[in-house]
């Protein structure tokens, strides 16, 4: 799928859109950062030949994904469907790693949380 700016800046663009819900952004608070620790704790696993821990942290990475995605079942706007394997590992790791830090470092976060306690 082609996006306008690549995949960084088309993600950035919607990323408040489908990320508005107080329940879905609590969340990615938590998610997200146990999906980037797990991520780190696989590759030091797998270079210390680690196979047990190598899959807990797998196993630590799906369930952060699996509650992320419970999160957007809450949205009023659905993200866009994945496109293969390939736009599925691009998205997902360009969410975590890239444009969820941003969303908290700019204020994004903060700013919807605000925006849902207020109705």
């Amino acid at each position: 799928m082609a996006r306008e700016g690549g995949l960084m800046a088309w993600q950035w663009r919607g990323y408040e859109r489908n990320h508005r819900d107080r329940g879905n952004l609590l969340l990615h608070f938590i998610a997200v950062p146990a999906f980037i620790g797990a991520t780190f704790a696989l590759v030091s696993c797998l270079l210390h030949r680690y196979w047990f821990a190598a899959g807990l942290s797998v196993s630590v990475m799906v369930i952060a994904f699996v509650a992320q995605a419970f999160g957007h079942k809450r949205e009023s706007e659905a993200p866009i469907p994945f496109d293969g394997p390939g736009d599925f590992l691009g998205r997902v790791f360009v969410e975590q790693f890239i444009t969820f830090p941003r969303f908290i470092l700019s204020g994004g976060w903060l700013r919807q949380l605000q925006q849902r306690s207020d109705r």
